[in-house]
């Protein structure tokens, strides 16, 4: 596993502001599982895209073993994280969230 910080350099976090009560009941974001952090650094790989919508918190996420900012995002946005992503998320507000990891079998 090492060498390869490059791969993870095109992952890019998408957020979604403030999406609209009829996108979240179509994604079925009630029924997903919750998950919560208090405020703290915690060294995340995701394994799979994770789709997560954030009912409370504020997270700044850094680049794994660095300084750099690549995304913000808190209460009530739709975030989606990708595959393979390494980093540093910075909870600054404790994180309360409902998450779906995509299952890469078609």
């Amino acid at each position: 596993m090492a060498g390869e910080s490059s791969s993870s350099s095109n992952l890019n976090i998408i957020v979604h502001k403030n999406p609209s009560e009829s996108h979240l009941a179509e994604l079925g974001i009630k029924s997903w599982p919750k998950w919560g952090c208090s405020p703290g650094k915690y060294q995340l790989k995701f394994d799979a895209q994770e789709t997560c919508y954030l009912l409370k918190g504020k997270v700044k996420v850094y680049r794994k073993n660095s300084s750099e900012m690549i995304s913000e995002f808190g209460a009530g946005d739709l975030v989606i994280l990708p595959e393979g992503l390494s980093c540093t998320w910075d909870v600054s507000v404790a994180v309360d969230k409902h998450y779906k990891f995509e299952s890469s079998s078609s």
